[in-house]
Parts: structure tokens; sequence; C-alpha cells
């Protein structure tokens, strides 16, 4: 590569959380030096080594994922996506930087779980990444851990109310694990389902024959959602710490989360595509098709939608990300015919979510710039990653898509990059596609080309949530 860079992206329309303007972006390098109005004096004086046209189109922030599970064992079998596969997928869908989630196992430091992730992502990813870290053992020498993580850039941490004798944690270790992050700067991030509780009702409907994959959702009920979103709630209180919980997904859960922040506490929540246009149906579907669409929380009745819309609309959900974390039909959601608890929970996502978002912008669900404030700039904020991402402006770097809002594509496992042998949205006709890709100032995608490469993506360390006073 040349010692100096220039692009310039010339005559679309720039969208950020803010903002629409019609200007031209000047690129030098990795970063994003200025913008001019399109026409402007300013902007006609620029010249570029390489000169990008993008009238007609929008030229948006790149996406940040808050939330996949690249290579996550699970179940005896792995996600399917590596972090080379997966990354790459990403940036076909035009998300230019991915949070993973590092696992520590019972017995284990934090450390030894962190340093098998980033062996995993080192050198292999198109696109820039960060880690959380989940929490499975809280003790004594794990909370001293949380500490050092935040120093080195690692300022989240997942704990699970569900998956007893996996992930699970009680609400004594829950408490402890606040309570440090409390004083540490770290944000809480929680699976909040009642654990204990579904496994009672998991083991009634296999003994009374009930083992098709809906009745993963019949299990995993919505109280028990909502009954842990309170719980995690009240516990953060009582810490007087940050709540972030993920992957909501029913109306109850959002009513909780939307009454704490009536309260004026710092408690946030995110949302997944799977949620916002999945439902039961799917997982209802014949011959075991619907074990493709099992992830946890479950995918609910259709009627709960509407209310994770405006959940998204007033502010009460924050954030979309997709929680990809894909295991093929073949060979891995098969592990569980015949017991619908054997099925692998996760679908894969991380190339659609921009997509689908885009196409509730076109169906009026969501404003443009609340479609770049949930998928770039509010996940960058929450998680220290903002302003170097999640937005286009002098200093920012220059993770930048030019989209073509007009395209029509119909999504299908035949076309996507995902290395998983089927779409959850299989059929599904969406307007908007990504065009052109860059990762800090490097081509990734361009006109709809893959010309990155694995490595150019780098290790991105966080500072702590920006939400919080």
């Amino acid at each position: 590569m040349s010692t100096h860079t220039r692009t310039l992206i010339r005559g679309g329309l720039v969208i950020t959380a803010a903002d629409e303007t019609h200007a031209d972006v000047l690129i030098e390098d990795s970063r994003i030096v200025a913008l001019a109005a399109h026409g402007s004096d300013v902007a006609e004086g620029w010249t570029a080594d390489r000169t990008i046209d993008a009238t007609g189109k929008y030229v948006i922030p790149g996406g940040v994922d808050a939330h996949t599970h690249m290579e996550l064992p699970f179940g005896g079998t792995f996600a399917s996506d590596t972090f080379e596969t997966g990354t790459r997928a990403a940036a076909w869908g035009g998300t230019t930087t991915i949070v993973d989630f590092a696992v520590q196992s019972p017995g284990q430091a934090l450390r030894q779980g962190l340093d098998a992730w980033y062996a995993k992502a080192d050198g292999v990813c198109a696109i820039d990444y960060a880690f959380h870290m989940i929490v499975a053992d809280v003790n004594e020498h794990t909370l001293k851990e949380m500490d050092l993580l935040v120093q080195e850039g690692i300022t989240s941490f997942k704990l699970f109310m569900a998956y007893p004798g996996v992930f699970y944690s009680d609400d004594g270790k829950i408490l402890r694990a606040m309570q440090r992050a409390s004083h540490n700067g770290g944000l809480i991030m929680m699976h909040a389902e009642n654990g204990i509780a579904i496994d009672v009702l998991v083991e009634q409907a296999l003994a009374a024959g009930r083992t098709d994959p809906r009745y993963h959702g019949e299990v995993r009920k919505v109280l028990l959602e909502a009954e842990a979103t309170h719980r995690a709630i009240q516990l953060a209180r009582v810490a007087d710490a940050p709540l972030y919980v993920v992957h909501v997904s029913a109306e109850e859960a959002v009513a909780e989360l939307a009454a704490a922040r009536d309260k004026g506490l710092p408690v946030f929540g995110e949302t997944c595509p799977q949620y916002l246009f999945l439902s039961t149906d799917n997982l209802a579907e014949p011959d075991f098709e619907g074990s493709k669409y099992v992830c946890s929380t479950p995918l609910r009745p259709r009627e709960h939608q509407e209310a994770l819309w405006r959940g998204l609309r007033t502010n009460d959900l924050q954030v979309v990300s997709t929680d990809h974390c894909p295991f093929c039909f073949s060979g891995q959601k098969e592990l569980g015919r015949g017991d619908f608890s054997k099925i692998p929970n996760g679908l894969p996502g991380v190339e659609n979510r921009m997509d689908l978002l885009h196409q509730a912008v076109v169906e009026g669900r969501l404003t443009r710039r609340r479609w770049i404030e949930i998928a770039c700039a509010s996940p960058a904020r929450m998680f220290g990653l903002y302003p170097r991402k999640g937005t286009i402006a002098p200093g920012a770097d220059a993770d930048v898509v030019i989209y073509d809002p007009a395209a029509e594509q119909t999504v299908s496992a035949e076309t996507h990059h995902m290395n998983v042998d089927y779409s959850a949205y299989e059929g599904k006709r969406i307007t908007g596609q990504v065009e052109t890709v860059l990762s800090r100032g490097e081509l990734v995608i361009d006109r709809r080309k893959f010309t990155g490469r694995a490595g150019h993506g780098q290790y991105t360390p966080r500072s702590t949530c920006q939400y919080l006073t």
C-alpha cells in the first residue's frame, strides 16, 4: 500500500444519527478528515488518488454489531462462522466493526478465556473487532480480573440467568459482579431468562412427548424473560450499577426496561432482527424446519413485534445487534431431532442486519437517522467506540458504506456469504443494498466485489460506556 492515500466520496447523501447532508467526504489514509457541501468551493477544490461517485446513494457509517458469537462452542458443536468467514460476511452486509464474546469456562481465569479469543481472531478478520467478556464463574479471583480487563479495553461483562450448569450465575454472583462493575466502570450485559424455571418446563415437555422445535419457544415463557429482566434491574439498583439487557424479545420485558428508564435508571436494552421480523410461526414450520429458528431468548408470537418497534422509536430499546451465532441445519441443528433441548441455540444474521433495518425505513417504521443511530452510533457509544466508530465526522475512522437505497434484492442462502447452509430470511425481498464498503480507508467491498483481506481487521480496545455520567 502506498504511504499516503486520499479518497474522495462525491455526491452522496451523508446520513448520521444526527444529520442528513448532501456532502462530499475526504479521507486521508485511514481517517475521515473533512466534509464539505457538495458543489461548494471547498469540495470542488479537493483532489484525491481515488474518487468514488456516490450520486443517488447514501453515504453512511459502517455498522457496529455489538453482539456476535464467531466459533462459539455450544451444545457439543461450534458456531459455523469463523472470525474469517464471519467478518467477511459482516463486511458484505455493511458492518465494519463487531464486538464478539470471549468466554470464560468455569474453573478458568478470565484471562485464559480472553487469550483464547484473541488467538482465534488474530490475523484473520476482514474488519475491526473488539471483545466483551462472558463471566461464567464469579469468584474473588475473577472479580479482581474484571478491574484489569476494564483497563485493557474490555469494558463489558456478560452474565447469564439462563443455562444452569453451563453459563448460569445465581443472584448472589450477579450482585457481586454488578457491585464490581459499579466501581470499575464496566457495563454488565445480562441474558435475562429464568433458566432454573425453564429447565423444569423443558423436562416436563420432553416427558410428555413434546419434542418438536416449537416447544423450545413454549417452555421459554415470556413471563420468565420479564421476571428475569425485572430481577436484573433490581439487582443493578442494589449494586448501583448500569445494566444492558441483551436480545430483548418480549413486550413484557420491554415494559420492565421502560419503567426503569422512566425512573432515570441507567438501564439499556438491545433487540435483534429475528425478533423484529420472525415469530413462533417460523419455529412451528414442519419437517424439523423450525429448528433453524431456535435461539434464546426465543422467537415470540407476532404480536410482540409491535412493542419492539415502538421501543426502538421511543428509545426504550437503544441498539439492534444480531446475536449472530450460526449452526448449519445439516449436522448441527439436526442434533436436536427428537429433543428440542439439544438443538444448538442460534441464528445467522450478521450479513442481514443493515439491510433489514433499511427495509424498516422503507416501510416507515424508522427514520433514516434512527436506522443509523440503532445500528451504528448507539452501539458505538454504548461500548466505548465512539466517535472513532459509528459516525462520519473529521477524525473518525474511515469506516464508510456507500448504500444504494433503490437496489432490490432477495435474501437467500444461495447468495449470502455467511458459512451456514440456510438463511433465516430466505426469500425475503428487500429494497436497499450495500454497494461499496471502506474499512479504515481500505476498500473491502468495491461495487459488490470483495476486495478485502483476512488480517486487515484490527483489535480495537474500548473505553467505558459513553451513556453514563
